[in-house]
């Protein structure tokens, strides 16, 4: 089946072909490891796990590299202000190494609790100092790089466009609004490769500029090259690193081997919180262990996460959440329906369920519709193993634990009470009240609460 995916370098949905006919390749924009990671950076993280999923659901292997930047980030995401890991070592009076390990552990501890695989590669940004020293020696013999009395400098001017990948407006940008005016750069919106550092400055390498640190496009440059290669097949992140550090790494790339790096580039929408931005002034910073200090299931927020397109923004309520707990505990008891199920279902249906399935993933990663159709599997009235089967494959993209959940529910609803509950919901079709009614007294009497929904029967213990 035809895979498509929206590519912010051509502006248009494409048809997906790797360079590979079996491998794909994927650069994905890790953390900046000086600060907890909010449930607004993890939807990015949630849209990448998706996109593997998907992948893997057409067969490919995946060789996916994700960096750890744990150095060269200024606060400012130009060439102005302080490295935001020193910054953090400063205010939480510990070495930045201390704060790198110790937000590089939540960030994945919160990675695991949503279910986000882990790339195959993981790439620190510190332990690759000796590939991005290389790669800026490179950009100065080819005659894209220059050296001022406080850094290494791209010159954009020798590209033969720029940007291509945002609709930025050089002429239309004042000097100073993307990068610190500085009197020896040549062009206003040239970016700093290198930083040559101050005496006193914490997190510093020999270079053949000085004792210097590097700057943040170039990490992702250095080590996309060396784990995936001059090209690869796609690079995603959030939607806020396209008009800097991924417009950056295209022109150092194209500086350093000619290329544009990576052939399909696909970004993830913003969070939004009860329809405004996310911000520690108006006390609305949500992190993966307030979801779970509030008693929901970290899932709950991944299902969540589906109600939207990944290009398009989401706004997250606390009553959305209470939403989607509903949601995953009616998935969940869909599931255990079907799989103690005895109808006869034709593989004609199964299969036309699967098709449905597959062309909304697809579809640029088409969550919302896809769940539309894991519901019509879920709610459909006959309850057959075929269909827990079916939804147990689509689980492999969901990550949604459903299987998983089946042991714990199977232990509180006997396959007595499920057998019962299948009597009652004939009794119904056939429109036996009186013998409906005596089922679910039944049922009762034995411990269990039956309740008939839009979605389906639920069933709990008493």
């Amino acid at each position: 089946m035809e895979l498509y995916f929206y590519n912010t370098l051509s502006k248009k949905k494409e048809l997906f072909q790797p360079l590979d006919e079996k491998e794909v390749r994927i650069y994905s924009c890790g953390p900046t490891v000086y600060k907890d990671a909010t449930i607004g950076n993890m939807r990015t993280n949630l849209f990448q796990d998706i996109l593997r999923r998907v992948l893997k659901y057409n067969g490919y292997t995946l060789k996916h590299a994700m960096n750890i930047t744990d150095v060269g980030h200024l606060v400012s995401d130009g060439d102005e202000g302080e490295d935001k890991m020193l910054k953090s070592a400063r205010e939480e009076k510990k070495t930045p190494m201390e704060i790198a390990e110790y937000y590089t552990k939540l960030f994945f501890q919160d990675l695991k609790a949503l279910k986000v695989e882990t790339p195959e590669i993981v790439c620190k940004a510190t332990d690759h100092i000796q590939e991005m020293l290389s790669y800026v020696e490179t950009l100065i013999k080819n005659g894209y790089a220059y050296e001022t009395s406080t850094a290494i400098y791209f010159d954009i001017s020798k590209l033969d466009q720029y940007p291509i990948l945002s609709n930025l407006n050089l002429e239309e940008q004042k000097a100073g609004a993307r990068v610190e005016i500085d009197s020896e750069k040549r062009n206003p919106c040239d970016f700093a490769l290198w930083i040559k550092a101050p005496e006193n400055h914490l997190m510093k390498w020999d270079s053949p500029w000085g004792p210097s640190y590097p700057g943040w496009h170039i990490e992702c440059s250095a080590m996309g090259q060396k784990y995936l290669g001059e090209q690869f097949d796609i690079h995603t992140g959030g939607i806020d690193l396209i008009p800097t550090h991924h417009e950056n790494e295209i022109a150092q790339s194209k500086g350093n081997c000619g290329k544009v790096p990576a052939r399909f580039w696909m970004h993830g929408e913003y969070l939004l919180i009860n329809g405004g931005k996310m911000s520690k002034s108006l006390g609305n910073v949500y992190l993966v262990k307030d979801i779970i200090e509030k008693g929901y299931d970290p899932l709950v927020y991944r299902l969540f996460s589906f109600s939207s397109h990944y290009k398009n923004k989401l706004n997250f309520t606390w009553e959305g959440m209470d939403a989607a707990a509903k949601s995953l505990e009616r998935l969940k008891n869909g599931y255990q329906l079907h799989l103690v199920g005895k109808d006869e279902i034709e593989d004609k249906m199964v299969n036309a369920f699967e098709e449905k399935f597959h062309q909304a993933i697809n579809d640029d990663l088409n969550m919302p519709l896809a769940m539309s159709v894991v519901w019509e599997v879920v709610r459909h009235e006959q309850k057959s193993p075929k269909l827990a089967e079916l939804l147990a494959k689509f689980d492999t993209v969901l990550g949604l634990n459903i299987t998983e959940a089946l042991e714990q529910v199977t232990e509180e609803i006997p396959a007595e009470i499920l057998e019962l509950v299948k009597l009652r919901k004939v009794a119904r079709e056939n429109k036996d009240w009186v013998k409906s009614d005596e089922l679910r007294d039944t049922i009762q009497e034995k411990g269990y609460q039956i309740k008939d929904t839009k979605d389906g029967i639920e069933v709990k213990k008493i």
